[in-house]
Order: structure tokens, then sequence, then C-alpha cells
């Protein structure tokens, strides 16, 4: 499986093709932290970490980036096993 690279996440987020976990949505309420903010998050960010599901082989990416209001935060996500869309699991 290919690694994900900035340029495909952004092509998730560009397109709406991404799902946020509950998780997720719950840290985003909790920071004050707008969907608009997590988009633009990753849309101006970068990789800064890879991990791998030692199980699944998945790799899941920290994007590390700003806000709208210049805030600087990180989220992780993942592109599906084959390649359809983005997962927003952490915020």
């Amino acid at each position: 499986m290919a690694e994900p690279t900035i340029t495909r996440i952004r092509e998730c987020i560009r397109s709406l093709n991404y799902v946020v976990s509950i998780h997720a949505a719950e840290e985003l309420d909790d920071d004050n932290i707008t969907i608009l903010d997590l988009e633009n998050i990753i849309l101006t960010g970068k990789i800064i970490e890879r991990q791998r599901d030692p199980r699944t082989k998945e790799v899941k990416c920290v994007i590390c980036g700003s806000t709208l209001s210049e805030r600087h935060a990180e989220t992780v996500v993942k592109i599906g096993r084959f390649q359809e869309r983005c997962r927003i699991f952490q915020f």
C-alpha cells in the first residue's frame, strides 16, 4: 500500500471526501475548533509523523497546521485501505 501524501489528503478535504470520528468531533468541540478550522489545519499543514499499525499495516499521519485564527494545532488522519476517503481520528 502506498504511503499517504499530504497532496492526497488535501484532495480528500477539498472534495469533502472525509469523515470525522466521534472522538475527534468531541475533541474539536472541547477545544472550540470548527470543522472549517480542521480543514484549514490540513490544507495549510504538513505531515510531521507517520504511524504504522502493526496489525493492519495502515498508516496514520500526524498533520500540524494552523486554524483560521492562526492557532497551531495537530490532527491525525488516515486514508482508507483502498484510498477511497480520509478518516480523521484525533484532534
